[in-house]
């Protein structure tokens, strides 16, 4: 029942994730003036103009009656909305499914667990918005380093300064690593955006899984990109963004990570 409830729960959030992305978009000029809108403005079709009905906006069962159509103009509904909704209805599930391996189980337990349910809200923007527009926007990235980094500095409180110094380490060379990439190639084959986030994969998932995360990241992005080469859809030269490889990729360390490194040892 408990995961029901917090699949039902994703769902509402996801639902206010697409409103996000399009407030983030609108701040960035990425969409035309007209449908730009304020982050607690009312929901309209991005299309015509019209307003939505609370009907309108059920998640995903909305999309689904209308046939993925506005109910006013007729024009497609982006499959981002009940996509984005979805997933964040299992990155839900998940985390509450998964919490023994991360959380810690004190008297702030509540909290821990709000915790990484946000984080995994931020993933999904980032993961959307870089596939969409190659941008990963500065107000979620940086929200989402001191939120962790003040997370972190809990371990310093309950006398685990070595916990605290692996994971502001590891961001340091995880950072480092993709600076890097970014100098040599002079950006042409990392944006400094994914240097941000490797810095804050390091805060969140610390040593070793972050080195897990980095290695799978690559590998998922090797094996896209060859099958869209294949496919005829991108060429060598080819722009790929490569945030939602790595978002996707920490996503897996959270939750298997340890299994991975077990398995891989076990080698």
């Amino acid at each position: 029942m408990y995961k029901l409830i917090f699949f039902i729960f994703g769902l509402v959030i996801g639902s206010f994730l697409n409103c996000l992305i399009y407030w983030l978009e609108s701040e960035n000029k990425l969409v035309s003036g007209k449908e730009r809108t304020s982050l607690l403005g009312r929901s309209f079709c991005p299309h015509c103009g019209h307003q939505l009905a609370w009907h309108d906006l059920i998640p995903v069962l909305s999309f689904i009656f209308l046939k993925g159509k506005c109910r006013y103009c007729k024009k497609p509904i982006s499959w981002q909305y009940p996509l984005v909704e979805t997933a964040t209805g299992v990155l839900f599930v998940l985390v509450t499914t998964y919490s023994h391996q991360f959380l810690i189980y004190n008297t702030y337990f509540f909290l821990d667990l709000i915790y990484y349910l946000l984080i995994a809200c931020f993933l999904i923007v980032i993961f959307v918005f870089d596939f969409k527009h190659y941008i990963i926007p500065d107000k979620v990235i940086y929200s989402s380093i001191v939120i962790t980094l003040i997370y972190d500095f809990q371990y310093l409180f309950l006398g685990q300064s070595l916990v605290f110094r692996n994971f502001v380490l590891t961001a340091l060379g995880a950072s480092l690593f993709f600076l890097l990439i970014f100098l040599i190639t002079r950006g042409r084959a990392m944006g400094f955006g994914d240097v941000k986030l490797a810095f804050f994969v390091g805060l969140f998932l610390g040593w070793p899984n972050t080195l897990v995360a980095i290695f799978l990241s690559f590998l998922i992005g090797a094996i896209i990109g060859v099958g869209l080469i294949l496919a005829g859809k991108k060429g060598l030269k080819s722009e790929v963004p490569f945030g939602p490889f790595l978002v996707t990729a920490t996503l897996i360390t959270l939750f298997w990570g340890t299994q991975i490194i077990n398995w891989y040892l076990g080698l």
